[in-house]
């Protein structure tokens, strides 16, 4: 089948298996290999994208269903000349980046909750990557990061 989507801003055209999920069309098709196969079940967050704004798991979307859509990866988060986001940059510096498997996914959904909320709490930063799952860092250093990406902006 035909998909037409836009990944990290630039439109793509293709011919894909009719039961593939979105993470085999970004990792197989695309060989945007950032985002990360983890469970396979939705459940550890490694895959997160997002998907019109919205961060999904896409080990369980299937492909089709976003047929039309606006897909980000996390190659899509640094700017076009190579420089890091600011979350990006508040990982490296506060150790939030460990092993890095879980990383992407962090990173994609805490973008997406920045959008909506651009001076979380510690509290609403924590609730906000609750389906997100770190076997390093103990979620502290996430955490710190997002504060002080935060506080960088603001200044």
């Amino acid at each position: 089948m035909k998909l037409h989507v836009s990944v990290n801003g630039v439109g793509k055209v293709l011919e894909v298996n009719p039961h593939a999920t979105l993470l085999d069309v970004l990792r197989e098709d695309l060989l945007l290999t950032g985002t990360k196969r983890g469970c396979d079940e939705g459940e550890c967050g490694a895959c997160t994208v997002l998907v019109d704004g919205e961060g999904v798991d896409s080990c369980i979307v299937a492909a089709h269903s976003v047929n039309g859509c606006q897909i980000e990866t996390v190659e899509g988060l640094e700017s076009p000349g190579g420089e890091l986001s600011r979350l990006q940059r508040a990982f490296v510096e506060t150790g939030a980046v460990q092993c890095g498997f879980c990383t992407p996914g962090f990173l994609m959904t805490l973008t997406a909750f920045l959008r909506e909320n651009s001076t979380p709490t510690a509290d609403e930063i924590r609730y906000a990557m609750a389906g997100n799952i770190c076997r390093c860092t103990g979620y502290a250093q996430i955490v710190d990061a997002v504060l002080r990406a935060t506080t960088d902006a603001s200044r």
